[in-house]
């Protein structure tokens, strides 16, 4: 395999992988091969590839004589997450408390403390300053458990506000973590954390609540009744 092929193919996954989970291929829509190629400029080989990398990943699913289907997020999805989260995160954070470098520390703690003028970027250093933490717990399973699942909750937050809904401002929630931190509390930090943790998945559940109740598939009790018509 030339090198220049083995490019195309990584950049597809790459570019496919991070628009999938960035949700510009919105949960539960239909992606085509050959319009993915033309966006990307390359041929369909490399996106084939890319996308049985990405349907390994649970990302997608190949639906034959229908296209590809982007994963859809159901309410059974954001449940898990925040369980493991509630579990892991706080575990991560005692264990890597000993080894935040403060220089690191004192620059989310000055980036929590400005107004972020967007929600991408409110996400973005979200989503940074949990992996921070984890990325110091020095156990490289739990590490590369919790950015596969922070891909997942990237998408739950995401399609959330995409949706117009206000998902719970966490940006003190994360200035005082940090503070507990810097102040090397570590069990207030913990505590913080877990806290933090059930607030966002109290806002995430409530969205995908009320996603559900409103997209319910419609009651079939009117075929009974159509079934029951004299024909004409």
């Amino acid at each position: 395999m030339s090198t220049s092929n083995h490019n195309f193919k990584s950049q597809a996954y790459t570019i496919i992988k991070d628009r999938l989970i960035n949700c510009v291929y919105e949960p539960g829509s239909f992606l085509n091969e050959a319009q993915l190629a033309a966006d990307l400029g390359c041929s369909r080989t490399p996106v084939r590839e890319a996308i049985s990398r990405l349907e390994y990943d649970n990302l997608v699913t190949v639906m034959p004589k229908k296209g590809i289907l982007v994963s859809d997020i159901s309410l059974t999805d954001v449940q898990q997450i925040f369980q493991a989260r509630l579990e892991i995160e706080p575990v991560t954070l005692c264990m890597a408390a000993p080894h935040l470098p403060q220089t690191e520390l004192l620059d989310f703690q000055h980036k929590f403390s400005e107004n972020l003028l967007d929600i991408k970027n409110s996400y973005r250093l979200d989503t940074a300053m949990h992996l921070f933490i984890i990325e110091h717990c020095g156990n490289r399973y739990l590490i590369e458990m919790m950015q596969k699942l922070f891909q997942d909750n990237t998408r739950v937050i995401i399609s959330s506000k995409q949706n117009q809904i206000q998902i719970h401002d966490a940006r003190l929630e994360h200035l005082e973590i940090i503070n507990a931190l810097l102040a090397k509390d570590t069990d207030r930090a913990m505590n913080l954390m877990k806290n933090h943790i059930e607030s966002c998945r109290k806002a995430a559940l409530d969205y995908f609540y009320d996603m559900q109740a409103y997209s319910a598939a419609p009651s079939s009790v009117y075929k009974q009744v159509l079934d029951k018509l004299e024909c004409f």
